[in-house]
């Protein structure tokens, strides 16, 4: 049943990352007011949040007093378990609701989903028993083993190139039940991020190209240097996909391109995702602001694209070696700095990001990447390299 939820109301988020964070801040800036829920204190959500509560999410005391609290929930990661979810439902709304949660958070639902639907996906098999994997043919190599639940990031995955690797993998990532996804020699990553709303209205940014270090993204760029027929299929499915799950807010979808042309999706992510980043400043309406809208039922904003735009990543490798030299960052042309606020600067850990504005996409990459080499203009040689960033062919 829709129900709209006018500025000034309370939004509840549960989880406590950047991503809530950028969500809170937009919610605030449009009037909302903010509690945010998770196990951790101090947290990037709760530093900006009107309230912090934290508590376990299986203390089922806390989750309902937290309802009780606040007017519409949300969740900024996926890794919050269906039943909290679906116990807050039983007081407030939740959106996107438990069911899209419940299929997007393991990997076999979602591959399932997609496959049963029509949507394009990436090869793949089962594996829940050492019995499966002898099943596993030369055709599936090489591969990616990745466990069913709980990966990001590269987490919670193995590479496998040959047979005789298999059990070695499966025992290495130690899990229950896993899927074994073909190899894909792609042209291209990319992702659309997409938005619905209460009533089934629909819109999606251009498709964002992407790029991946060590399985983490590194450096994105909209608009994408794709034909004009492969972004608007891109955007197709995004669509889709949106509707068959009855998604309400936002959701990104994310692409491999094959070298032959086709695309294949290759996860969902219910909520804002790290490739929309650069949407804040890029864009008329960003993506956290269509997800407070959507979740309050407002019409959805513009996707206009104000300029071109490049974001890079970064990591707590910067700060191996010391501070980063924000200053000589920052006097690199139209650049923004996001910091999230994490108390410790881990290697591989997402601490903040870089968004370039410029006349072409090309222009745009170069001056994030420069911006963001001059963090460590100060520190050792060693710094610099792990910084570099996989090599991007776009054209100007």
């Amino acid at each position: 049943m829709s129900r709209v939820f006018l500025p000034g109301s309370t939004i509840g988020v549960l989880g406590s990352g950047q991503l809530g964070r950028m969500f809170a801040m937009a919610a605030r800036r449009l009037g909302y007011r903010v509690h945010v829920y998770s196990p951790d204190d101090d947290t990037p959500t709760g530093q900006v949040a009107d309230v912090e509560v934290q508590a376990e999410y299986d203390d089922l005391e806390a989750i309902k007093a937290f309802a009780g609290q606040v007017d519409v929930v949300s969740f900024e990661f996926e890794n919050i378990p269906t039943e909290t979810v679906n116990f807050v439902d039983r007081f407030v709304p939740v959106r996107p609701g438990g069911q899209v949660l419940h299929t997007t958070q393991q990997r076999l639902r979602e591959k399932t989903f997609l496959q049963s639907s029509g949507f394009p996906v990436t090869p793949y098999r089962t594996i829940r028993s050492t019995a499966d994997l002898d099943d596993v043919s030369a055709a599936d190599m090489p591969g990616i083993l990745k466990s069913t639940a709980w990966g990001y990031d590269g987490k919670g995955q193995v590479k496998v190139g040959s047979l005789s690797e298999m059990h070695s993998a499966w025992q290495a990532l130690d899990c229950g039940e896993a899927v074994l996804e073909r190899f894909v020699d792609f042209e291209k990553e990319l992702s659309v991020v997409a938005v619905r709303g209460q009533d089934g209205s629909i819109v999606t940014y251009d498709p964002i190209e992407n790029v991946h270090r060590n399985h983490i993204l590194d450096l994105s760029i909209s608009p994408a240097t794709l034909p004009r027929r492969v972004a608007d299929d891109a955007v197709d499915i995004a669509r889709g996909i949106l509707t068959d799950l009855d998604v309400v807010g936002v959701m990104c979808i994310e692409f491999f391109l094959s070298k032959d042309g086709n695309l294949l999706v290759n996860e969902l992510a219910p909520r804002p995702h790290n490739s929309g980043h650069l949407t804040i400043d890029a864009h008329t309406t960003c993506q956290f602001e269509q997800q407070v809208r959507a979740v309050c039922g407002l019409p959805l904003g513009s996707v206009n694209q104000l300029r071109p735009a490049a974001m890079a990543n970064l990591l707590g490798d910067l700060w191996q070696n010391g501070e980063p030299n924000w200053s000589a960052a920052l006097a690199t042309a139209d650049v923004k700095l996001h910091l999230y606020g994490k108390k410790a600067a881990r290697v591989g850990r997402k601490m903040g990001h870089l968004t370039a504005l410029a006349e072409s996409t090309l222009e745009a990459a170069l001056q994030a990447k420069k911006a963001r080499k001059a963090l460590v203009e100060q520190n050792s040689p060693e710094s610099k390299g792990c910084l570099e960033s996989s090599p991007l062919t776009i054209s100007s």
